[in-house]
């Protein structure tokens, strides 16, 4: 267990029961065993949407960016370096405000976050679409990456904290899977603009414009829903609260707890980078984020390039129609399958699975040198990596730090790892064309495949989460040597009494 930080307690525990044991809910279930046990429902679907926006962007972005950034080049004479710089800018401000917003969000609270990150990403998209130069261009995509990185670690948070245990890591990934309605709206979008003969300059603006209409739809939702009730609950030791907000929110789904619960103390910040066992969480997290966004991102965002030398002549409408179908074919069905799965297969198992057909798939497009002289075999193994990517890290490595990590350095731990994965995206989206042009397309393809072989590596640091409560997961409430007792909840006529596990 982790080490109090000095002056503080690490474990608020109630009164010693005439059995011995500590008893934190002695008149009931709490809101978090409430939560724990809460079937699927309205409100958890709210959520999903209304946090899904974020990664919707995100992924539009992700995709369009290579398309606008090519339009700008021609149109402002840009040189590579200048090019990569407008392709990478907004990855870099989200390595920034991944770590800034998570640590933000466990001293202040989600929602306040919650809310702001959807407005700078507004003010990005905006100011990108009217940016008059290049510097100009590069400020507003490091504004937009901001608001993305910071929407990572809360967006993840906000939804595993209001899940169930049964159900975490399927409302989890819904929200992450957002990403590929965006990687299919994006290059629909930029072939529309593209074949409507309205000229380069106007199209890359409306591109990087549109990326603030989902933000936007969503900013007055955000600032209506509740404070995450674990943190209320936990943290701040506000269960009566946190119990009439999620009664209102659920809409009755959640009935009001009779009991209070535990609090837990916070954990600060040089504590939390100091103990054993959160710096193995950090760099089983980050570490296997980073190396699979080096290997994604990098590729993705210098997937054209990669088609040119696959296919010299091909136009950029063919580039995007190749690159729509992949995405189609191959990306969106592996997240509709791990979103459907991966709580039954287990959310490290999934990602274990991921990274080794990604590292296959790579060392072998990278050992047969026809694979990469042909269109066809190149993109039926390149779209069998991207559907193992979904149904494996590209979910599991935004899963898995929203639940390992104590509650009160919960988005801390996920904007850590989300912003050591936005600089492994960062350092591919400037190494992948470097490693083109002097090793070839062979070569950085084999890096990528031993970047992945990594990931699974650092994956082993990591425990199963898959079927357990946050509290159990990440230690929050669990004092060292105790066990959990089944505590049954109050009975009524509808139901019959259910066992359940009340962690003390």
């Amino acid at each position: 267990m982790l080490a109090p930080a000095e002056g503080e307690n690490r474990l608020v525990r109630p009164a010693t029961g005439p059995d011995g044991l500590s008893d934190p809910v002695p008149d009931g279930p709490s809101v978090i065993d409430l939560l724990n046990e809460a079937p699927a429902s309205k409100f958890h679907r709210r959520t999903v949407i209304i946090s899904g926006v974020g990664f919707f962007t995100d992924a539009y972005d992700l995709f369009v960016i290579g398309t606008a950034a090519t339009l700008v080049a021609l149109q402002w004479h840009l040189s590579t370096l200048q090019t990569s710089w407008v392709t990478g800018a907004a990855i870099l401000g989200a390595f920034v405000g991944a770590f800034t917003f998570g640590r933000i969000a466990d001293i202040i609270g989600r929602k306040k976050v919650y809310v702001t990150v959807a407005v700078i990403m507004i003010l990005g998209a905006v100011a990108s679409a009217f940016a008059p130069d290049f510097i100009l261009l590069v400020v507003a995509r490091l504004v937009l990456g901001l608001g993305i990185g910071g929407d990572y670690p809360v967006s993840a948070v906000f939804m595993s904290e209001y899940s169930n245990r049964q159900d975490r890591g399927r409302l989890v990934g819904l929200v992450f899977s957002m990403q590929a309605l965006g990687l299919i709206v994006g290059p629909l979008v930029a072939l529309l603009l593209l074949s409507s003969g309205i000229g380069d300059g106007l199209t890359w603006r409306l591109l990087l414009g549109f990326g603030a209409i989902p933000a936007a739809a969503v900013v007055y939702l955000r600032s209506k829903m509740p404070e995450s009730p674990r943190y209320l609950a936990q943290v701040q030791g506000e269960s009566a609260k946190a119990a009439q907000q999620l009664t209102q929110f659920s809409d009755g789904v959640i009935a009001q707890p009779s009991g209070s619960g535990a609090t837990s103390g916070r954990l600060q910040l040089r504590s939390f980078l100091s103990d054993r066992r959160m710096l193995k969480l950090i760099l089983g997290t980050a570490g296997a984020w980073f190396l699979f966004d080096y290997a994604y991102y990098g590729n993705t965002l210098s997937l054209p390039a990669i088609l040119k030398e696959v296919n010299p002549t091909a136009s950029l409408e063919t580039k995007l129609l190749w690159s729509l179908g992949i995405f189609a074919v191959f990306a969106v069905p592996g997240y509709l399958l791990a979103v459907s799965r991966m709580d039954r297969i287990g959310h490290r198992r999934l990602q274990f699975i991921g990274f080794s057909v990604m590292a296959g798939s790579f060392l072998v497009l990278a050992i047969v040198p026809a694979l990469t002289q042909h269109v066809a075999p190149f993109l039926a193994i390149l779209g069998l990596s991207y559907f193992f990517i979904q149904f494996g890290p590209n979910m599991t490595t935004f899963v898995l730090p929203s639940e390992v990590y104590p509650v009160s350095v919960r988005t801390t731990g996920h904007g850590l790892a989300a912003g050591i994965g936005k600089l492994g995206a960062f350092v591919g989206v400037f190494l992948v064309p470097v490693l083109q042009d002097h090793i070839g397309l062979r070569g950085l393809l084999a890096v990528a495949g031993a970047s992945a072989v990594a990931g699974f590596a650092v994956t082993t640091l990591l425990p199963e989460p898959a079927g357990r409560t946050l509290e159990d997961v990440s230690g929050t409430l669990v004092a060292d040597g105790t066990q959990p007792r089944q505590v049954p909840p109050p009975a009524s006529d509808a139901d019959p009494p259910v066992p359940r596990l009340k962690v003390i």
